[in-house]
């Protein structure tokens, strides 16, 4: 590799062609970059004291001593964008000149000649700049003054017209002076000696970053020969980008952050996409090639987009991944692309692939009601598949949704039923959703929802009429403040504001009213006279009871799912945990617990260390002592009653009948290496309780 310092218009004279990648990114820079730039040339030419203004580097490949030419290509590594805007700015200079007669040091057909075209030469050779074929087209018609003014909105073109509209006859001196005082680093690598991707990487770049999914197309594609890389992006890359169309940008990061989990059972942080993905892949090269990699990105790109952008064929599964949609459950995709490709393989039918993806609609839907939080998913999801058994696929997902506890759990009915009815429905954010399942439920002609608007049949109003306060009652107040947006109390109507906030028995029997109602969300309302508390809650049941038979919990027989539980028992105790299995346990979390290890062994000879799933156990005869390690702490599980622990400071937490990992009664949350003194004390305690009760 050498690198020099250059002028900019320097390094672009002389018979040459700058040649662009097909792997790189289309030109991307934008008026904000480009009026950055014309300040610069402007600030650096009115200042005599500035020799010159460093705008980056141009990284290329020099050719082989073996394929000498008249014209030289070079290929680009980085600089695309700066060559490029460099390149408008001379064609905007020359096109003014061409139009105008200034006194200046060059010309229409020299700027031409020098810096945009190799004049005697024919076909692409006669371009000094050879763009990527989505720009290619544009770039020349702009050089041969042909456009058509059909052509497709471009950068290209943006940016040609935002420098034509900023030359004048007050400044063209100036612009030109200033260019002439733009500098790059030439910086020419050896083929075979130089890896193009390696100093791409550190290459610190002035210009508009590169996204996640830039440096994963250029990572595949830049080390490989021509020939190579023309395959591998005319046959993978470039369908892969157009069946994405215009939300590539935005989707295709996380794309490969969800297939880098799948794969990997690991959530990538989506500013380490690229490199985790470039660790994922030099994994593979070992035992595959290159294509067979690209390959596989390619078929789940296709598994994607089917699930996300509803682009499935089949329209019953597609109503089903609508739905995950509207609910915004973007933590399942890794799972669902698994279990899409077992689809597509002729795993499981298509009939188990709906009931698979019910299954986590519903659990994603239940959760949601039952206002758990939600963080948990997204590890839920990203290890889901390890659960499945291939000889009973459905059955052993299921049994996995069945097994999990804590706030993991799948809800059961009678929890989701109580939630449903006492949620603040209202302002619910898949509010929408939950009315127009409910009103379909078993309707062959679904009721477009969006046609009608949410009624509260008992009035929002805080002032409420004398009649609504005889139906509600003494406590008319905290009735309708209790059940207001609640289940019982919404339903849909067209007739809105007629209806207002007229009694319940004049909303039910004018026209348009609820006995004329077509809508089954209305059906209840028809058969009563009164609307108070007591009909709010039978109506609220009777449609949490339709709720659970549309979102289903789909538990096993209690004997399968007892087999289940034994397994799952029997794997427990055959696993084999180390210090490896707590992923929070690294830095100063591990310090920190090597350091506590070392003075809980001290206290006797008998004492064992044992790694289980979810903590690590501390015992003799029996646990004194369970460690959870968590983010940012260690939890000491304490096996001792609060009321017998000496704790002078109070900083001892009473778990007794709470849920937690442990077998303690009482927890101590350590910190830093300052508490262990301290946390030692009431080790200690728990130890001698744990020696005294064997005793």
């Amino acid at each position: 590799m050498k690198a020099t310092e250059a002028q900019a218009l320097s390094l672009m004279k002389g018979p040459k062609q700058f040649t662009i990648p097909i792997y790189q990114r289309s030109y991307s820079w934008k008026k904000k970059q480009c009026e950055q730039l014309f300040e610069d040339i402007l600030r650096v030419s009115s200042d005599d004291n500035i020799n010159g203004h460093f705008i980056g580097s141009i990284v290329y490949f020099s050719p082989s001593i073996h394929t000498v030419t008249d014209v030289p290509q070079l290929q680009v590594i980085d600089g695309q964008q700066r060559l490029t805007t460099i390149s408008l700015l001379v064609l905007s200079i020359s096109s003014f000149l061409k139009r105008n007669e200034i006194e200046i040091d060059t010309s229409h057909k020299k700027l031409n000649n020098y810096y945009l075209l190799n004049s005697e030469e024919d076909g692409d050779l006669e371009h000094k700049l050879l763009l990527t074929k989505k720009d290619k087209e544009i770039y020349q018609k702009l050089l041969n003054d042909s456009l058509s003014g059909e052509e497709k909105k471009s950068r290209l073109l943006d940016n040609f017209e935002f420098f034509n509209k900023k030359l004048s006859k007050d400044n063209i001196i100036d612009v030109y002076r200033g260019l002439q005082k733009l500098f790059v680093v030439d910086v020419v690598l050896e083929k075979d000696k130089d890896n193009p991707q390696l100093i791409f990487e550190s290459l610190n770049s002035t210009g508009l970053a590169l996204s996640q999914s830039d440096l994963i197309r250029n990572y595949i594609l830049m080390g490989q020969s021509i020939e190579l890389q023309k395959i591998l992006y005319e046959k993978y890359w470039s369908p892969m980008e157009e069946k994405f169309g215009n939300v590539y940008e935005e989707r295709f990061d996380l794309f490969v952050r969800d297939y880098l989990t799948l794969k990997t059972f690991v959530i990538p942080k989506m500013g380490n996409v690229y490199e985790d993905y470039k660790k994922y892949t030099d994994s593979l090269l070992k035992e595959k090639n290159i294509e067979e990699i690209l390959k596989e990105l390619y078929k789940y790109s296709d598994h994607y987009l089917r699930i996300v952008l509803n682009k499935e064929c089949n329209t019953g599964v597609n109503m089903i991944l609508q739905e995950l949609k509207e609910l915004k459950a973007e933590v399942t995709h890794p799972f669902l692309m698994s279990v899409y490709e077992d689809y597509m393989s002729s795993i499981i039918t298509e009939l188990d692939f709906k009931d698979i993806l019910n299954l986590v609609k519903n659990y994603v839907f239940r959760r949601s009601i039952c206002g758990i939080p939600t963080n948990s998913m997204n590890k839920t999801f990203a290890i889901l598949y390890k659960s499945i058994k291939k000889e009973s696929y459905l059955e052993s997902i299921r049994a996995t949704f069945q097994m999990m506890d804590s706030y993991r759990r799948f809800p059961t009915d009678s929890e989701f039923k109580h939630e449903i009815m006492i949620k603040d429905l209202y302002n619910y954010r898949n509010r929408n959703y939950l009315l127009s399942k409910l009103e379909n439920f078993e309707r062959k002609e679904t009721v477009n929802i969006s046609e009608y608007t949410i009624e509260h049949i008992m009035p929002q109003n805080s002032n409420l009429s004398e009649s609504w306060q005889k139906s509600l009652g003494e406590d008319w107040r905290s009735v309708q403040e209790k059940y207001l947006h609640t289940l019982g109390n919404l339903t849909l109507t067209g007739y809105n504001s007629e209806l207002s906030d007229k009694s319940f028995i004049e909303k039910k029997n004018m026209e348009g009213g609820f006995d004329e109602s077509p809508l089954r969300l209305n059906k209840f309302l028809k058969i009563v006279d009164d609307w108070n508390r007591e009909n709010v809650e039978k109506r609220g049941s009777y449609l949490a009871d339709i709720a659970c038979k549309i979102w289903k919990s789909s538990f096993l027989d209690q004997d399968t799912f007892q087999n289940y539980l034994e397994k799952e028992k029997q794997n427990e105790e055959e696993r084999i945990y180390s210090l490896e299995s707590y992923p929070y346990l690294k830095n100063e979390s591990l310090d920190l617990y090597l350091s506590l290890k070392q003075r809980i062994m001290n206290i006797d000879y008998s004492i064992k260390e044992e790694f289980k799933k979810k903590y690590i156990a501390y015992k003799s005869e029996t646990n004194f002592l369970d460690i959870i390690v968590q983010k940012s702490k260690l939890i000491l599980s304490l096996n001792i009653s609060s009321n017998e622990i000496e704790d002078p400071k109070n900083y001892c937490i009473d778990v007794l009948g709470k849920e937690r990992w442990g077998n303690g009664d009482v927890e101590f949350h350590i910190f830093s290496k300052d508490q262990i003194d301290y946390a030692m004390d009431l080790i200690k305690q728990a130890f001698e309780k744990q020696n005294m009760m064997i005793m």
